[in-house]
Parts: structure tokens; C-alpha cells; sequence
């Protein structure tokens, strides 16, 4: 028997109502927990008030929307059901001859249309204020700013204290960070006093200084000198360079694929970004494999009872998820999984057990 319209529409509004009530309580929470949080570290400075810390914490908002959507999805299927089933409207639908996998078409359609909207749309969004707390963050509770920028035109990088800035550009760039070619190096004192223009065929990063190779030094009101070597002193490190980009959590989807070109192109890892990238496109998976889950353990109460066990069941299921995510991308990021697999597999993974014990539950 084939669902009908009206009952697909009312599962399919029962569904989202659930989704919205829990969906808005974790991001409450996750957002006073956020609150607190940042109102501890900012604490100890003085320029950072209640109304930055307010601020800050609003533009985290889209950034945690993402993170908890697939518990939201997890408790919402089970809420929906659960109530289906305590009402005994699944009762009445499964004597009709409705089977599992038809009243769930509507949580799986709109798990997967939400998925899709999360990615095109609002991730864009998200990313930009995460980019925005960032920034802020890096000035008013970490003082300091970012200190390198790859583009098409090659590497930048910024570095200096309280005396003297360097501002470091490189056409070509290998070992991620610790070899450049053709180079310019702006040196400035005081109030951004231009101090001199260093060009070198190749600069080497060494312990505590740059190694340069083929030196042309260029100072105001001065001739031009020429060095086969020279040493400018350095607090950067080849970590400390790779920390400084920007975290994929600043750049869309759609921006991502660029910058990893860029990156890679420059001489630098993208492994980083390539799997956030892929975990973003995992989303609408990851999301049907909630409501797979969740169904294997609420549909179970119309012939079981129990409800608290197989709640917490589901439950632990969720968390088995988040916990094998972060296992499989950590493995990931260390390189022993490639990116495409860390970010799909576990996914993948609990769709298929999911849809396993539901054709052992209907079928079995």
C-alpha cells in the first residue's frame, strides 16, 4: 500500500514541529553555555565588556546551529514517533498496511532537502560571522591578528614586536613555509616608518632567523647593496606558519574548493580544509542517518514498550556517532585516513546499520 499524500504531510509537519522544539532548546543552551564561556576569558580584559561578549556569542550562533543540527534531527525523530506511537496513529498506520520505510519518506525527504539547504545556503552564512568572531576574538581575548595570507599573486606573511614589523611576500613557496623564492621583505619601525626593502632569490627558514641567498638591500636616501647572504632573525616556526591560515571554519562551501587550489599550488597542505570541506557535503547524510537511527529505536516501542530504554538506546547511538566522527577525523587529520573517507565514513556507516535494523525489524 502506498502512502497517501495527507498522511506523508502530517508525519511531515509532526516531524518538523519536533525538530524545531528541540532544535531551539540545544541551541539555547549551547548558546548560554557559549555566553559563559566567553564572559570567563574575557574576564581578564579589560576593552572586552558584556556587550562584546553578547556579541561575540550571537555571531557563534550559525557556527553551533551546524554543530547541534544532527542531535536536534536524533531527538526530534524520536520525539515525533514516540508521540506517533503513544497516540497509537502508528498502530492504526501499520494495520492499514503502511510500513516503516513509507512513514518514514517524509523525515528522510526533509532530513535530505535540509541537508542541502545547510550547504548551499547556509553555511555561506554561517562562515562569514564565524569570520567575524574570529577576528574579534583575535583582538580583544588573544591580542593578536593573523599573520598570513595565501592568493594567486603568492604568499604573505607578517611578523614583528614592539619596535620592528616585517611584512614577507614570496612568489614560490615549498616545504610548507620553511622554503621561499623570489622574496621581498618590507621592514618598518616606529609608526609604520618605512625602514628598508630587502629582495632575495631564495629564504630559507632556519632556528630563529631567515636564511636569505642573493641579497638586494633598498633604504631611503641610500645606494642600493647587494649581499651573496644575509640573516634576518625570526620568531616564526614552519607550525606557526601552518597554524595562521585561515581556520575552514571562515571559508563557505563554495569557497572552499578555491583556496585549497590556491594552497596546494602555493606549496602548502590543504589536508585540513579538504576534510571540512567534506564533512560539509557529508551533512544531508549524516542527518538521514540520525533519523535512521533514531527510527530503528522509536518505531520499536509499537510491539516492545520500554520507552526509556530504547530512548536512552537511541540516545547512546547518537553519541556513538559524534564519537566515531571525531575518531575518524582525527585519523583524518594525522593522515592515516584519506580526507574523503574520515569525513564520509561514519556516516555512511550508521546509514547502512540503520537501515539494516529497520529490513530486520520490518523483514526480519
Amino acid at each position: 500500500m502506498r502512502i497517501s499524500l495527507i498522511l506523508s504531510r502530517y508525519i511531515a509537519r509532526r516531524f518538523l514541529s519536533s525538530i524545531v522544539l528541540v532544535f531551539g532548546v540545544v541551541v539555547a543552551v549551547a548558546f548560554l553555555i557559549d555566553v559563559v564561556n566567553l564572559g570567563d576569558r574575557a574576564s581578564s580584559r579589560e576593552e572586552a565588556g558584556f556587550g562584546l561578549v553578547l556579541e561575540m556569542a550571537l555571531l557563534r550562533i550559525p557556527f553551533l546551529t551546524q554543530k547541534v543540527l544532527p542531535f536536534a534531527m536524533l531527538f526530534g525523530t524520536m520525539l515525533t514517533y514516540i508521540w506517533l506511537t503513544r497516540s497509537n496513529e502508528l498502530v492504526v498506520t501499520r494495520a492499514a498496511g503502511v510500513s516503516a520505510w513509507q512513514f518514514l519518506l517524509p523525515s528522510l525527504a526533509i532530513a535530505l532537502l535540509l541537508g542541502a539547504f545547510v550547504i548551499t545556503v547556509f553555511n555561506p552564512l554561517a562562515s562569514a560571522m564565524v569570520s567575524r568572531f574570529e577576528q574579534l576574538e583575535n583582538q580583544y581575548l588573544r591580542g593578536q591578528s593573523s599573520l598570513l595570507a595565501v592568493s594567486p599573486s603568492g604568499l604573505w606573511l607578517r611578523e614583528g614586536d614592539g619596535n620592528r614589523q616585517f611584512v614577507i611576500h614570496a612568489n614560490r613557496v615549498s616545504a610548507s613555509g620553511a622554503d621561499l623564492g623570489e622574496v621581498i621583505i618590507f621592514a618598518f619601525e616606529d609608526d609604520d616608518r618605512f625602514v628598508e626593502r630587502i629582495d632575495a632569490e631564495r629564504a630559507l627558514l632556519r632556528d630563529g632567523y631567515w636564511d636569505l641567498e642573493n641579497v638586494l638591500v633598498t633604504r631611503p636616501d641610500a645606494t642600493a647593496e647587494t649581499f651573496e647572504a644575509l640573516e634576518v632573525p625570526t620568531d616564526l616556526t614552519v607550525p606557526r606558519i601552518q597554524n595562521s591560515f585561515a581556520s575552514p571554519e571562515t571559508m563557505s562551501f563554495w569557497d572552499l574548493p578555491g583556496f585549497i587550489n590556491t594552497m596546494e599550488e602555493a606549496g602548502f597542505s590543504a589536508l585540513r580544509h579538504k576534510i571540512h570541506w567534506h564533512s560539509i557535503l557529508a551533512i544531508p547524510l549524516l542527518l538521514a542517518a540520525m533519523v535512521l537511527v533514531a527510527a530503528t529505536f522509536s518505531l520499536r516501542l509499537t510491539r516492545r514498550g520500554r520507552l526509556g530504554l530504547f530512548i536512552l538506546a537511541g540516545l547512546g547511538s547518537g553519541f556513538q556517532l559524534y564519537f566515531l566522527s571525531d575518531i575518524s577525523l582525527a585519523l583524518g587529520m594525522s593522515g592515516s585516513l584519506p580526507p574523503i573517507l574520515s569525513a564520509w565514513a561514519p556516516a555512511a556507516i550508521f546509514a547502512m546499520i540503520g537501515s539494516a535494523l529497520l529490513f530486520h525489524m520490518e523483514d526480519g
